[in-house]
Order: C-alpha cells, then structure tokens, then sequence
C-alpha cells in the first residue's frame, strides 16, 4: 500500500510539474528576464489577475486536494498577492457525485447494509463536494441527511500532500525573503487541515461542542448527530430544512426581518470566537440557512477551528482598538499576536491604518465597517512581514465572509455597532479599560524606577566589560549571499536526486523507459543550473571599498 502511494505521488509530482510548468517559467523570467541573464521585471496588477487566473484553472484541473488547497491560500494574504486573493476567494469545490454504487461500499463499510441501517434511503445525492457529499434518508423515523466521504479520496489526498511537501523547494525559489517564512509550515497546516476535514468523527465532536454552546440560544438551530449512525467517514446528522440565507427576495417574502438576522449572525460568531474559543470556520451562504420563524441555521461543521485564551483576548483589543481609532493600539495588538514585525515601520503602518479607517469612515465617525478596514490590512500584508497563524487566518476569513453574508442582508449594517454592543454587554469594555489603567500605571512605576537604576546598569556594563563577561549579539549581513547560493545548490541537488530517483523508479518498476526519459530531460535544467552555481564568475567586485566618487563624497563631508 505504502509502495503504490509512493509512486502515484512520484506520478502526481510530475503532473504537477507540468501544469505549474507556465507559471515557473513566468516567475523565473520575473527575476531572470531571459531566465539564465538579464535583470528582473515588474509585473502589474493586471498581469498578476491574468496569472491568478491561470492558477485557478491548474487548481481545478488538478482535482480535490488542489481545491482545497486554493481555498487555503486565499485565507493567506501572507503569502498571495492581493489580485490572487480575489480570483481564488470564488474557488467552490463543487464537483461531480461519484456513483452511488462506490458510496454504498463506503457507507456499509462503516455501518453496515444500508436497508438494515436506515428506514429509508435516497440514493441520490443532494450535495457534492471534492471531500464528500451528502444524501437524504430516514433513521429511526426522524428524517436525516447522511455525509459520506467520496470514495478512494484518501490515497489520492496522501499522495497529492507528498507531492505539495515535494513541490515547495521549488516554490521557495520564487519566494521573497518577506513571505518565505510563511510557507515553509503550509505543507504541515494543510495537511493537518485536509485531513482533519475528512475525519468526520471530528466533525461530530466539533459540531456537539459548538450545539452545547448555543444550547439556550433559541435564535439559531445547529443540526444534532447521530452517533450510532456516524463513523470516521459517515456522518449522520439530523436535517433541518430552510431558506438560503443569501436569498433575499424569498427572506422579504416570508416576512422575516433581515437587519434582526444579520445581527443574529454576527453575535453567534462574536460568541464563538472571543467567547468560546471555537468556531464555524466555513460560513458562505451554502451552509446557512434561515427557518420560517428567523432562526439561523447552520451546516456542515467539517472546517472549523478553535482560538487560544491568549488570541481571544488579543482580538477583543484588536476590535476595542479599531472602535476607537486608536492606529497605536491596533499595531501593538498585532504585533503582540505575531503576526506583524516588531521591526516593522510603525510611521508608514501607521499612516496605512490612518487611511484605512478614514477611507472606510462614512458620515458619521461610528459608520464604517471592519471589512474594509481588513482589506485594507491585507493588502498591506504582502508589502510588510508578517505571517498568519492558522486559525488567526481562519477567524480573519471567517470575519470577512460573515461581514459580506451581513451585507448582503442589510447593504446599511453596521458590523461595528454590533461587535461595539457585544462587547459592551458582556463587560469587555469594562475590562479592557481597567487593564489600559493598570498599564498605565505599571509604565509609570517602570519610568520612575529607570531613573534611578540607569546609572548601577551602566556601572555594571562597563565592570562586565572590564570582566570580559559582555556578551555581544551580532547579525551577519550576506551582501555576497554566500548562504543564498548554498541553499540554491542544497535545492538544485535535491530536486535532481529527485528526477534520477524517479526516473530509475519508473523505468526498473514500471518499465516505462519513454516516461523516465522524460522525467531525465525534465531534470536537465537543474544539473546545469547546478553546474553554473559552482563556476567562478569573473566580474568586478560589486561593492568596491574605494571608489572616485566615494572618495570624493568623503572629501566633501
């Protein structure tokens, strides 16, 4: 089993070479304009919408583990550009049933005969994604609708995650030094994500925790699990229908009051997230739903997340910070989350936070909203370092989406109101207003203290000087990336064992000598592009210790 993995995924490698292939060479020529020679280039927006473009044909044409894997990246504003976010915050996983034949081994695997299972059973699938899709029935007389994960997903999804992890040296090389960082564990998070997602066992706990949270909410309905009738990849929940939420013409019809639900929304994921500690992550309008009597109902539990103490109360200042305008507080927040750079540029951020708010302010100072406050963030975070924790990418996501299904309901709804009026009733206000004083009064002790114990620390940095006990941090500038070069020959080499090591594979296995002369040509490139790293070049110094101006520029001075 271990053997077959291994080889589709050497064979998922190369397929996605190939259709990555146009990409590669245009971000080579990005920084290589004639990819050997030549200065690099830069690439507008538009050119950036084009490409994105490309990306989310390659994404779909490589199947499920890709869509799921673009549905990450545009929670990723660390990582894409702006113009990529848009293109790839459209990318739904809808795809075709799989036959009913191949669900019916899945579903009695885990459970056992269908007719004996299930008083009733449509064998026609109401809904269907990359991982699963869902089908009606009736158990124990209460009418159901029963998940199935789509079958043989698992060794396509562990072979595709071996070629993502064996993809990214090469991703790396087109990577800045501002955003590399940030990739380097996105193997390991989608991964755990996609794999996580198809654990429906999860899925029940996560969606039984999040109904006992809400269990005297009588203003939304979260389905309710059957265990007896769930397993790792069955999960049978009860089905409550209703109306898209997104629907807003039949939503007038049926008398219901739009603004009372968009507020509903809005407090049921302030509760989850500051409050709980776990969440919906996944709340496009094809998973709410509205009853007749206005109640929000919510499905499919399978991406959801959970936030630290420590990210919850750093959110609560987040909002607190932005309510009041306070550009300082919001850069201290995130940088105390780290997600932004204590090294960063606190004027220009400032400046962006400035503008950002001014922008997103309407007539009144209190009407502006936290999603245009948000994009503007973003579209910051590409220029500045900063990286996105998983489930901090996850609430930003779910912040947006739910602000846009809030909009969509009432074009005038004012989220921070309505995160303003939360945070107020549950004493949040209160709280963060003790804790700014109590601050202010440690910094002045601080303040007061440093007066007076400045001079002993200077009398002991000199005595430890004098000691020879000072110990010195140092921080190596590579103006000659020495270490640069090293890390591009440590890739070069590995990626061409790679190319060897399959094409040897396929033609001692599998006895296709026509495919390892491809994969043998396809390696080519490398071992010369690791030939030329080991030759000397014989330029002129590029950064000479004395030149004529220089001498001249000291002169003047």
């Amino acid at each position: 089993m271990v053997t077959l993995v291994n080889l589709r995924a050497y064979w998922r490698f190369l397929v996605v070479l190939r259709q990555f292939s146009p990409l590669i060479v245009a971000y080579w020529r990005d920084r290589k304009r004639f990819l050997i020679v030549g200065g690099g280039r830069d690439v507008d927006e538009a050119t950036q919408r084009e490409r994105a473009d490309i990306l989310l044909d390659i994404l779909l044409t490589l199947g499920p583990t890709f869509i799921k894997l673009g549905q990450l990246l545009s929670t990723r504003p660390d990582i894409l550009p702006p113009a990529y976010i848009d293109v790839l915050e459209g990318l739904q996983d809808d795809v075709p049933p799989a036959d009913w034949a191949d669900s019916k081994r899945v579903l009695e695997a885990e459970l056992g005969p269908v007719e004996e299972t299930f008083d009733d059973f449509d064998t026609e699938s109401i809904s269907g994604a990359s991982l699963g899709q869902v089908y009606t029935a009736r158990y124990e007389g209460t009418e159901v609708a029963v998940k199935v994960r789509r079958p043989g997903i698992e060794e396509l999804v562990e072979a595709d995650l071996r070629a993502i992890r064996w993809s990214l040296p090469i991703v790396r090389r087109f990577i800045g030094g501002g955003r590399a960082f940030s990739i380097e564990n996105l193997s390991e998070e989608f991964a755990k994500t996609i794999r996580q997602e198809m654990d429906y066992r999860r899925e029940r706990e996560m969606l039984e925790e999040i109904r006992t949270n809400f269990a005297d909410n009588d203003r939304i309905r979260i389905p309710a699990a059957y265990e007896s009738a769930s397993g790792p990849r069955v999960l049978t929940m009860e089905y409550i229908g209703g109306t898209k939420i997104s629907r807003v013409e039949e939503l007038d019809g049926a008398g219901l009051d739009r603004t009372a639900i968009a507020e509903t929304l809005q407090e049921v994921y302030l509760q989850m997230i500051i409050d709980d500690g776990v969440f919906h992550a996944d709340p496009h309008p094809g998973n709410l739903a509205v009853a007749d009597d206005g109640t929000v109902i919510f499905y499919d539990f399978g991406m959801s997340g959970r936030v630290d103490p420590f990210i919850q109360d750093k959110i609560v200042e987040f909002y607190v910070a932005v309510a009041r305008q306070d550009t300082d507080a919001i850069l201290d927040t995130l940088i105390s989350m780290g997600t932004l750079s204590p090294e960063v540029d606190r004027d220009v951020m400032g400046e962006v936070m400035e503008l950002a708010i001014a922008d997103a302010r309407g007539e009144e100072i209190e009407q502006y909203r936290v999603n245009q406050i948000v994009e503007q963030v973003e579209s910051t975070i590409y220029e500045f370092p900063l990286r996105l924790p998983r489930n901090l990418a996850l609430v930003l996501r779910v912040a947006t989406v739910v602000e846009g299904v809030c909009v969509t309901l009432d074009p005038e709804f004012d989220f921070i109101a309505t995160a303003t009026d939360y945070l107020e009733d549950q004493g949040y206000y209160e709280q963060t207003a003790r804790e700014l004083a109590e601050g202010t009064a440690r910094q002045l002790q601080r303040t007061t203290e440093a007066l007076f114990t400045v001079p002993p620390k200077a009398d002991a940095f000199l005595e430890r000087a004098n000691r020879g006990d000072l110990q010195v941090g140092v921080t190596i500038e590579d103006e000659s990336r020495v270490l640069d070069k090293l890390a591009m020959r440590i890739a070069y080499s590995v990626l061409l064992a790679v190319g060897v090591l399959s094409a040897t594979i396929l033609y001692s296995f599998a006895e296709e000598w026509r495919l390892a002369a491809v994969v043998l040509l396809l390696a080519a490139p490398l071992a010369v592009a690791l030939y030329r790293s080991f030759r000397k070049k014989r330029t002129i110094p590029g950064n000479p210790q004395f030149t004529r101006q220089g001498m001249r520029k000291q002169r003047e001075d």
